[in-house]
C-alpha cells in the first residue's frame, strides 16, 4: 500500500533537504527527470580528485525524489566517486532485483526499500544517484582532456 513508501520518516526526510540551491561555479552540473512522473533532480558538484568537495541541489521531485535528495545531500561531500557510482548501483539493485540496501553511512536508504514493489516510483527515487554520477562522469572526463595551450 501506498502508505508504506510514505511513512513519517520519508515525509521529514523531504520536508528538510539539506544543501538546497546551486554552487557558484560547479565543477560539474547534471539533470535527471522522470518522464513518468515529471520530477527533476539538477546537482551542482566540486571534486578534488575522487572526493566530493562540495554539493547543493535543485530538487523539483515528488517525496521519494526529495527524501532520497535529502540522503544523498547529507553524506556526499567526503564520499568518492566510486563510492557513489557503487551506491547508485545498490539502490537500482535494491529497488529493481530485491537486492539488499546499503549499509554504513547510506543505511537510511533502507527507508526506500518498500519503493521496489511501485516501479512507477523507482525513477523519481533514483534521480539524484543518476545526476550525481553523471556530474562524476562530466568532471572526469575533463579531468582527461589535454590542457589546451
Amino acid at each position: 500500500m501506498l502508505n508504506d513508501i510514505y511513512n513519517k520518516r520519508i515525509i521529514e526526510l523531504a520536508g528538510n533537504i539539506p544543501r538546497l540551491g546551486r554552487l557558484p561555479d560547479p565543477h560539474a552540473s547534471a539533470t535527471a527527470h522522470s518522464k513518468l512522473c515529471g520530477s527533476t533532480v539538477k546537482v551542482d558538484l566540486k571534486m578534488d580528485g575522487p572526493v566530493v568537495t562540495d554539493f547543493a541541489h535543485d530538487v523539483k521531485a515528488c517525496a521519494l525524489g526529495q527524501a532520497s535528495s535529502s540522503i544523498m545531500a547529507s553524506h556526499v561531500v567526503g564520499s568518492t566517486a566510486s563510492e557513489l557510482r557503487e551506491l547508485r548501483e545498490t539502490v537500482r539493485k535494491m529497488l529493481k532485483e530485491n537486492g539488499s540496501p546499503p549499509q554504513g553511512k547510506w543505511a537510511d536508504i533502507a527507508l526506500l526499500e518498500p519503493v521496489r514493489d511501485y516501479k512507477a516510483r523507482h525513477a523519481s527515487t533514483l534521480l539524484t544517484f543518476d545526476a550525481v554520477v553523471d556530474a562524476i562522469g562530466q568532471i572526469e572526463a575533463r579531468a582527461k582532456q589535454p590542457a589546451s595551450a
